[in-house]
């Protein structure tokens, strides 16, 4: 028993040291391998509502998202990785207003908006479409690191808004509703969806930072 937890308690420590060592900067292209990796260990085939991403099964088809990712950090102003002795373990991916509205371009037209939202904070903002941490090494303050820096480069820039979309149907996305709360978000809005066949209820965020 003593050895067991002596272990734990070395596990504890490795990973405090590991999140007190990371950096944060934009991703590369020379990434896009790692941070693959990263989406496969929580996008998988059997969906835990509380590790997220729970719509594609990352390992499925590893070329079509190696390019979907490489793509995006070609085109997005705002893709980060935090990294450790060089090598990525979490990322995060956010568009510009003009970047989201692009791929989605009725995407402001189908939220059905909550009655106390001010829709002035829709004019320039950034959403962050995705967040995601290496399996295990959640709940070390990872994200809130990625987060820190899309904040600093974003306010730098004059915007004050960020948005972001949380499922929770057909499976609700506890890992995801967790982390708005933590970031201080504050339910915007309502909007459905259809993906692959099934009709998808997002929940709208709103932060102003």
């Amino acid at each position: 028993m003593e050895q067991l937890v002596t272990g734990a308690l070395k596990q504890t420590l490795d990973k405090k040291t590991l999140a007190e060592s990371i950096r944060v900067r934009k991703a590369t292209p020379e990434d896009v391998n790692e941070i693959y990796r990263i989406a496969a260990t929580v996008g998988q085939k059997n969906k835990d509502a509380n590790l997220g991403f729970l719509i594609d099964d990352y390992k499925s088809n590893p070329l079509k998202y190696k390019e979907m990712f490489l793509s995006r950090i070609y085109e997005l102003e705002h893709f980060y990785v935090a990294y450790a002795s060089h090598k990525p373990v979490a990322f995060l991916m956010a568009y510009s207003k003009a970047d989201w509205l692009r791929y989605n371009p009725n995407w402001l037209d189908d939220i059905y908006w909550h009655p106390g939202f001010d829709k002035k904070y829709t004019k320039k903002f950034v959403l962050v479409d995705k967040t995601a941490v290496l399996s295990g090494l959640t709940g070390l303050g990872i994200g809130s690191k990625l987060y820190e820096r899309l904040i600093a480069d974003i306010t730098a820039k004059g915007i004050k808004n960020m948005f972001a979309e949380t499922i929770i149907s057909p499976v609700p996305n506890f890992a995801s509703l967790q982390f708005r709360r933590k970031q201080r978000y504050q339910l915007a809005g309502v909007r459905y969806e259809e993906y692959n066949g099934e009709i998808l209820t997002d929940l709208i965020y709103h932060k102003r930072v």
